[in-house]
């Protein structure tokens, strides 16, 4: 049974203990949160023991999951991993890419399990791709939200477009040749719109919106590439893979013919792949638990997240030279 240890008890870390209840093999030791209101109200919601000792929760438990504010990840993570002990961060993985790249070296050193909460990676949209090979050369994803005044201290690209960040990322799985970005606030401090535009070394641009200001939702991901186009809709939970195919390819329901010329016809193949209905959050725990009891690897690796994190800080600098440029 693995013995599990929660640093935070805010709207998120709320759903994250409401997950573990629920998975197998897997047992709650604790939790720590410095507000004496909200931990009394989760310790008799939940029926879980508040710890008022960082240091006793760590000991206590095998796992710690941190979904505490971003600015404390680091101490407690460095905490923990000094005990050696397996974790699961929320993202950003930290408040600084120095105290990321700190945690990297510590996880390897320490040689624990380390995973971070991109759960964009478990959206069941995305999972629909399975094996099907997504080689990239134009990618466009929109995140639209309403104005939530939770998470405007930080800038939109670390409240939201980062999840982006992180699945381009992946699916890319090439260096970052150069960035452009601009944005804007409105509502809060920070920028609350903002556009990026990432450039690879293997040739694929991705063109990244953010807005947490918008009348509608969206989270939408467009992939363009040579013999495809993918249609990701984070939101909607749908998945739309078109392409040409081969001559001599049998032709299904939801092929079409179209011509092309010199009486040549080619045909599109239009496939949906099934959705599966599953919880983001309760699956990436569950899987960062198996991960522990099986040793294996796990799906967003400590370097995964402090990769999204150098991107979207990078995407921030470019930004304010942008404005000062511009006098926005």
């Amino acid at each position: 049974m693995l013995k599990i240890g929660i640093f935070g008890a805010g709207h998120l870390g709320k759903i994250h203990i409401r997950q573990w209840l629920e998975i197998e093999n897997v047992t709650i030791v604790g939790f720590y949160d410095p507000d004496d209101q909200q931990a009394a109200a989760t310790a008799t919601q939940f029926g879980i023991v508040r710890f008022t000792d960082i240091e006793e929760l760590i000991k206590a438990a095998d796992a710690l999951d941190i979904v505490s504010t971003t600015t404390s990840h680091y101490e407690i993570a460095k905490k923990c991993l000094q005990r050696s002990k397996h974790l699961f961060i929320e993202k950003p993985l930290a408040h600084t890419l120095d105290e990321g790249r700190e945690l990297v070296s510590m996880v390897k050193e320490a040689n624990v399990k380390c995973q971070v909460g991109h759960v964009e990676r478990y959206n069941p949209a995305f999972l629909a791709l399975g094996d099907y090979e997504v080689k990239p050369m134009f990618i466009e994803a929109h995140r639209l939200a309403q104005f939530n005044p939770r998470g405007t201290d930080v800038s939109v690209i670390l409240d939201l477009m980062i999840h982006d960040i992180d699945v381009v990322m992946c699916l890319v799985k090439s260096p970052v040749k150069r960035i452009s970005a601009s944005g804007v606030s409105v509502l809060s401090e920070t920028a609350d719109i903002a556009n990026a535009r990432i450039e690879f070394d293997n040739g694929c641009v991705a063109n990244l919106t953010s807005s947490r200001i918008s009348l509608k939702k969206m989270r939408k991901m467009r992939l363009f590439q040579r013999d495809a186009y993918i249609s990701v809709d984070f939101l909607e939970k749908r998945t739309e893979i078109i392409r040409l195919k081969d001559d001599g390819d049998p032709i299904g329901a939801m092929d079409l013919p179209i011509e092309i010329g010199n009486g040549e016809q080619k045909i599109i193949s239009v496939e949906m792949p099934e959705i599966l209905p599953i919880n983001a959050i309760k699956t990436e725990l569950a899987e960062f638990a198996t991960a522990i009891l099986d040793d294996k690897p796990v799906r967003v690796s400590v370097y995964d997240g402090y990769q999204a994190m150098d991107v979207a800080h990078h995407i921030l600098k470019k930004m304010s030279l942008h404005n000062e440029m511009h006098n926005v």
